[in-house]
């Protein structure tokens, strides 16, 4: 793996990390006041509106913004097609959701959504307003700033929205939080963008394109109907409380690695995809470098959940704990999958993906059937099985493509997971012989021992990963 690989890859991660865990402890406190202000119905229909711009946004972009920085050298025609076509798609969308709000507020019985859908489907136009400078800033691995931008946006519009929500302003304040989200962000990516729109356009590039970006298409809108509707089920079978607990898992933790892993990654291995050796060792290593911050991570999170969620959070909280002390279990597999996902995206052709992505949902929707009429926990504990499902099925595609075989893959990761897993033991333990007492002191003492143990495990075995880890620290100080 090349040295200059492995920094950025480093250093995109740490940012994106950084940004995504202060972006979640901010919204956090934002949520936690919104949720004393506002009714709990107000939620419920704010929920339809935002599950119908998820999808949206996704048919918009077309999986047009993930192939310019897949593409191998795209210039600036392939950025304006991608743009004007954004643009156009998400403003018809706009213009047509909008026209059917009326419709889906009469079949839900909510009549806010037809007084907000006008207004906040305007999150399609802003999102594809700034999907092209997202792509360029990602292929120039500026996720410095990328971070910052998305930190700055998610604080201007939590602020916001707790102002809103205590003047009374009810659903406003939710709609309001995720449009001037947007609308911040798509203004601070302009104003740093070299790029603008210029030239005559040329539907060429789309046509180009479009073959390997329908496909990517077809595999983001399944998995993103498939994310929505459980939320849907939640709210008929369960109680309201339940409901909400089950929503605020997506803000946990897990959601911020995987992700930080995924928009690292894909710019990076995408640069060496036509070196097969250099390419296979890469994926490797990323892979184990990511285990060896994310298991550790996860696992320690759900170690200390309980005293964790006492310091820092309301009562109102407490009953959420056993649902995030398994969920983080999810998110080990899923920053692994999301790797091997990755370079699917890269090495494959696009109705592979798409076929996989089926062969997920019918597992998925296997485990669902199981788990729904049982409890909120077997529905927490089959998207575990569903994580892993997922990484096992990515990964077991990515031989077609890589020489990183089966029992190389495993040599490299289980000493990583018997680590965590004796780190995790450690905790609990600690945990179980200090006193009841102050629930800031008790994680305080659980996480240093985490720590202390994780990483004398590492030096007393030599784990490759510490070693990489470890190098690279020592280059970004140097820095």
């Amino acid at each position: 793996m090349e040295e200059q690989l492995r920094e950025q890859v480093a250093r995109g991660v740490a940012w994106s990390m950084a940004e995504k865990i202060g972006s979640m402890l901010s919204m956090t406190a934002v949520r936690l006041v919104i949720l004393n202000l506002l009714e709990p119905r107000i939620f419920g229909c704010f929920a339809i509106p935002s599950a119908v711009a998820a999808v949206a946004m996704v048919v918009a972009d077309s999986g047009f913004s993930q192939n310019l920085i897949r593409r191998r050298d795209p210039g600036p025609r392939d950025y304006k097609a991608v743009f004007v076509f954004n643009m156009a798609l998400s403003s018809a969308l706009y213009v047509l959701l909008a026209l059917l709000a009326p419709v889906a507020a009469r079949y839900y019985g909510m009549p806010e959504i037809a007084r907000i859908a006008p207004v906040f489907l305007l999150l399609l136009p802003l999102s594809s307003l700034c999907s092209v400078q997202n792509a360029i800033f990602t292929r120039q691995f500026r996720f410095a700033l990328l971070s910052k931008v998305n930190f700055l946006s998610s604080f201007v519009s939590g602020l916001a929205a707790v102002a809103l929500a205590a003047l009374g302003c009810g659903i406003w304040s939710l709609v309001a939080e995720r449009l001037l989200a947007m609308g911040v962000r798509a203004a601070l990516l302009w104003r740093f963008s070299d790029w603008h729109p210029s030239g005559r356009f040329s539907a060429a590039p789309l046509r180009e394109m479009a073959p390997f970006s329908m496909s990517l298409m077809a595999t983001d809108l399944i998995s993103t109907l498939y994310n929505k509707l459980p939320q849907f089920f939640f709210g008929r079978l369960y109680p309201a409380a339940t409901l909400e607990q089950a929503v605020k898992l997506k803000d946990m933790p897990t959601t911020a690695a995987v992700q930080s892993v995924q928009s690292v990654t894909f710019p990076a291995l995408a640069k060496i995809g036509d070196d097969a050796p250099k390419f296979a060792e890469s994926y490797r290593q990323v892979m184990m470098v990511m285990a060896y911050v994310m298991f550790p991570a996860l696992l320690g999170l759900s170690a200390v959940a309980r005293d964790l969620f006492d310091a820092l959070l309301t009562d109102k909280w407490r009953p959420t704990v056993p649902y995030f002390e398994v969920v983080c279990l999810a998110g080990m597999f899923y920053s692994v999958g999301m790797i091997a996902y990755n370079v699917l995206k890269i090495k494959s052709r696009g109705p592979l993906i798409v076929r996989l992505e089926v062969l997920k949902k019918l597992v998925m929707t296997a485990v669902f059937a199981v788990t729904i009429p049982c409890s909120v926990m077997a529905v927490v504990w089959g998207l575990v099985v569903i994580a892993f499902c997922e990484m096992a099925v990515n990964f077991w595609a990515t031989l077609r493509f890589t020489t990183l075989s089966v029992g190389r893959f495993l040599r490299t990761m289980l000493p990583v997971a018997l680590a965590s897993a004796a780190m995790y033991a450690v905790v609990r333990l600690t945990a179980a012989a200090m006193p009841p007492g102050h629930a800031l002191l008790r994680v305080a003492a659980e996480v240093a021992a985490g720590c202390a143990s994780y990483l004398l495990v590492s030096l007393l075995f030599r784990l490759e990963a510490f070693r990489q880890v470890v190098s690279l620290l020592k280059k970004q100080a140097a820095r």
